[in-house]
């Protein structure tokens, strides 16, 4: 049986400088969570139709983000109470091209996703500078006193459309973990098909429903922050707990 990186060295490759043109910082997302067990079959299915991001010969690249939010967790509760024009804010590392953003992520009430960022030297800092805090006021639109809350770790495999302005994220070995405690998600992939107007004519969703994976949203920094923080608000991500316990022990 083919493991994982004899599957995905079949695919074509694209480089970093190639991916111009599906930055996609203003998108719909759609996303998929399901078992890894399925994931060897699903990428040979899509084989064909995406090429693969190849980094200094790595098709998998290793993350590593710091979420920052309020004392209360006025990100967190924000998501939780589906509250829309709603933001995230985080150091990015991306490991295997050696870049670090300031990245703040708003979702509007119309359902899109629209990345801000700013790009950091030295990789992820112990503070927010007086620059990065003047960044973080324009784009939430007031002061707002923030500090790190987890670290997330994950590798990800990012596929684009040979056809489509469409670019497919596929996040595995989630780990995370603040001052106090770790945990992880390692049996999850967590899909992700990003595109300027969402069109359910995406290979990956048509290949997805073929094999029962169906859309399940699912904020890696939401659920990290339940499993760090187990005492906190979750009256909302209960079914998504019991989703996420059921691919467990499937």
């Amino acid at each position: 049986m083919e493991n994982l990186t004899q599957i995905i060295s079949g695919f074509d490759t694209i480089s970093l400088s190639q991916m111009d043109g599906v930055k996609l910082m203003n998108r719909t997302d759609t996303k998929f969570t399901f078992s890894c067990l399925k994931l060897n079959e699903l990428l040979k299915n899509i084989k064909p139709f995406y090429n693969i991001l190849d980094i200094k010969g790595q098709l998998i690249q290793d993350y590593k983000s710091l979420y920052y939010d309020t004392e209360d967790r006025k990100f967190y509760i924000d998501h939780h109470n589906r509250r829309v024009n709603r933001n995230k804010i985080r150091f990015r590392q991306y490991v295997g091209s050696d870049l670090t953003f300031l990245e703040i992520k708003v979702k509007n009430n119309k359902g899109r996703t629209i990345k801000k960022r700013i790009k950091v030297l030295d990789g992820i800092p112990n503070k927010i500078s007086k620059e990065q805090s003047t960044f973080i006021k324009k784009i939430i639109g007031k002061n707002i006193d923030v500090s790190a809350q987890q670290w997330i770790f994950f590798r990800r495999i990012t596929l684009v459309s040979k056809k489509d302005k469409e670019r497919l994220t596929i996040d595995i070995d989630l780990n995370f973990s603040n001052e106090i405690k770790t945990g992880n998600l390692n049996y999850l992939a967590i899909a992700e098909v990003k595109q300027e107007r969402m069109s359910r004519s995406s290979i990956f969703i048509t290949k997805a429903k073929e094999m029962g994976i169906l859309p399940f949203r699912l904020s890696k920094y939401c659920i990290s922050t339940l499993q760090l923080n187990p005492d906190i608000k979750k009256n909302r991500f209960k079914k998504k707990e019991l989703f996420i316990n059921k691919l467990k022990y499937a």
